[in-house]
């Protein structure tokens, strides 16, 4: 049925149900206009923004590089060019970001092992590697070492690595890994800065992160190696200050998984018991007999980034001062490492896919009539690749008011490599936001799933988790790995790229087996998840007694 005769049934019935179809036909007419908007997305130009974005001219969109401040221009350009309002700084379309770069000074940087009186000098790539540290040019810390299993105090799950473990003045060896808990709350417990937070807690001095082989999954060492050729970065507050900096630790290391087998001699336990009970979510905590010695040596510069924020106003009143908003990441790895010959990390499905299907998006919500009760913010964040970093400081800093955003909706690598019948909604489940998703999945006949890696932690792995730390409800939807066709594997796919183009050169617009109709088929829904946020009078809340709700809900405003 097309629009029109609908629109003309519309009119018909009203005429003889005229306050028993009012509510009916309000809904109906808002459902047309969001049905026509987001019909305008089309494949073709997702394809061609995702084209010029990876093109090798922009060298791989790197943090604070030339690439980037292009890619960055491209998106302004594009918000302009439709119509949308700048919100950045200054009536701009960009929001400057201060960043402090770093990069370890591989020749300076030790770590020594002292065990029985017998001093082991570690060799820098081979048996270790440093991370750059943003407070301190030159850091170095000696102490005995503790392993605390994933380094992890959960008081809610009645969970505590360091029971019966003094780490006062000592250095703690930890794993990448967080207990078995509910995938969301597993991936909060694998967060870094969480285990750096809470070894401060517990009065450490010091860390080193094992190799296992559960990490050597997700991130090996040797990746870990190669990408030091890349810069670390941290964002600066308002008072110069590096964000999730902890200068109680005075040093850092990551340890091969040689040196990690190492590690553990003498203790009377073998590593393989350690990474047997890391997997089995029973990880064990116990004094090492080594001393450890770290000496960190960084480079550091400061420089800057932009995120690009442009704005729809919503078509309330009273609504329009609220703002949904949509993220994607337009940074991507920049020059690197060759391979194959290729030093160029184009970034194509990671992120130009979602940084051009947020022009497309936005590009559908310029072409709704009406517009959504809400207001719209399209937010192009930088440095997502080294960390969240631009999303990060967008919610710490918001260019409208914290307390006036009502959720967030995250576009990162949509993998358009298969035919797309699912979505999978990371996030959802902690707020009303899940009965959205649904809504917006039936209609467009999709299903949705739930996560079916939960040891990939991508609940915190993209630029929703920022929002989410701030006390906004958040949601990341990807393509899910259901298929009614037995010849085609999403998730075998799926891993295959994992493998062979996640973060290489090889995920470019050469690569085969791009399904930009599925692209835009993803787009259709997400718009439509937004819309419905953007026009329910009722704004998004999260679920009683939900852990991110309790811990981070009151930070709002």
């Amino acid at each position: 049925m097309t629009t029109a005769v609908k629109v003309a049934l519309a009119a018909v019935l009203a005429l003889v149900f005229v306050g028993a179809m009012v509510k009916s036909r309000t809904a109906r007419a808002d459902g047309d206009a969001a049905d026509a908007a987001m019909a305008t997305i089309r494949p073709e130009a997702i394809r061609a923004d995702m084209r010029f974005l990876a093109d090798d001219l922009l060298e791989g969109r790197g943090t604070a590089t030339r690439g980037h401040e292009i890619a960055a221009k491209f998106m302004a350009a594009q918000f302009e060019q439709m119509g949308l309002e700048p919100a950045g700084d200054n009536g701009t379309y960009f929001q400057s970001v201060p960043f402090r770069s770093g990069r370890p000074d591989q020749e300076k940087s030790t770590l020594t092992l002292v065990r029985g009186g017998k001093e082991q000098k570690l060799v820098y790539r081979r048996d270790f590697i440093t991370g750059a540290n943003p407070g301190a040019a030159d850091s170095y810390v000696e102490a005995p070492v503790v392993f605390v299993g994933d380094g992890v105090t959960a008081p809610e799950q009645g969970y505590d690595d360091y029971k019966g473990i003094d780490a006062r003045g000592k250095i703690v060896a930890l794993a990448f890994e967080a207990p078995h808990f509910e995938s969301s709350l597993k991936a909060h417990y694998s967060s870094f800065e969480v285990k750096q937070a809470n070894a401060v807690a517990h009065g450490a001095v010091g860390i080193i992160l094992i190799s296992d082989p559960i990490l050597e999954g997700i991130y090996p060492y040797s990746m870990q190696t190669r990408d030091l050729v890349f810069p670390q970065f941290r964002w600066l507050d308002k008072q110069g200050k590096p964000n999730d900096y902890f200068p109680e630790l005075k040093g850092g290391a990551v340890l091969s998984m040689a040196e990690t087998k190492k590690l553990f001699e003498g203790s009377g336990h073998t590593a393989e018991e350690v990474f047997a009970d890391i997997k089995a979510g029973t990880p064990k905590s116990f004094a090492l007999p080594v001393t450890a010695k770290i000496h960190n040596v960084t480079k550091l510069e400061d420089v800057r980034s932009p995120n690009v924020v442009a704005k729809l106003e919503g078509s309330d009143p009273n609504l329009k001062s609220e703002y949904v908003v949509y993220t994607a990441h337009s940074d991507h790895l920049g020059i690197g490492e060759p391979v194959n010959g290729d030093k160029i990390y184009n970034g194509a499905l990671d992120n130009a896919s979602g940084s051009a299907l947020l022009v497309e998006i936005a590009r559908a919500f310029t072409k709704r009539n009406p517009r959504p009760r809400r207001s719209l913010l399209f937010v192009s964040v930088t440095g997502e690749e080294a960390g969240l970093l631009g999303s990060d400081y967008f919610a710490h800093y918001p260019t409208v008011a914290k307390d006036a955003i009502v959720a967030n909706v995250n576009m990162d690598e949509d993998d358009m490599l298969w035919p797309l019948e699912d979505i999978i909604a990371f996030g959802a489940e902690h707020s009303s936001l899940d009965a959205v998703v649904r809504k917006a999945a039936e209609r467009v006949h999709l299903g949705v799933s739930p996560d079916p890696m939960p040891e990939e932690v991508v609940f915190i792995r993209s630029d929703q988790y920022s929002f989410v730390k701030q006390g906004i409800p958040a949601v990341f939807p990807v393509g899910g790995f259901t298929s009614g066709d037995p010849k085609i594997h999403p998730a075998e796919i799926f891993k295959k790229w994992e493998k062979e183009r996640y973060h290489e050169p090889g995920d470019d617009m050469q690569q085969p087996g791009l399904l930009f109709d599925e692209a835009a088929k993803y787009g259709r829904f997400v718009f439509l998840f937004g819309d419905l946020i953007a026009d329910d009078p009722q704004r998004p809340l999260w679920n009683k007694g939900d852990f991110f709700g309790d811990r981070y809900g009151k930070k709002k405003g």
